[in-house]
């Protein structure tokens, strides 16, 4: 289990992302395969959850007060509103 990742493979991961259906039954192992690098589904799992976590916290505190807030290499692509937003980057 490989648990540091490169700007390469978060760019990766977040195309991923976005390009397979969050609700299917392969999803996470999809993500792995694209990732590659030795990355496996826990991996994308945990990488995803400490995703979330940072964007909730980011929503939760605002930017300006989370400068300390790693986001792991992530862009926050997607436009202003939450419609035009990846969907693991909408705050719950």
């Amino acid at each position: 289990m490989s648990s540091s990742w490169t700007f390469k493979q978060n760019k990766v991961f977040e195309d991923a992302l976005a390009k397979y259906d969050k609700d299917a039954p392969d999803f996470f192992q999809n993500v792995a395969r694209e990732v590659g690098d030795g990355k496996s589904v826990e991996d994308v799992k945990k990488h995803l959850a400490e995703l979330v976590k940072d964007v909730d916290e980011i929503h939760t505190n605002g930017a300006s007060s989370n400068s300390n807030n790693n986001t792991k290499g992530v862009s926050s692509r997607g436009g202003s509103s939450d419609g035009q937003r990846p969907w693991y980057l909408k705050t719950q």
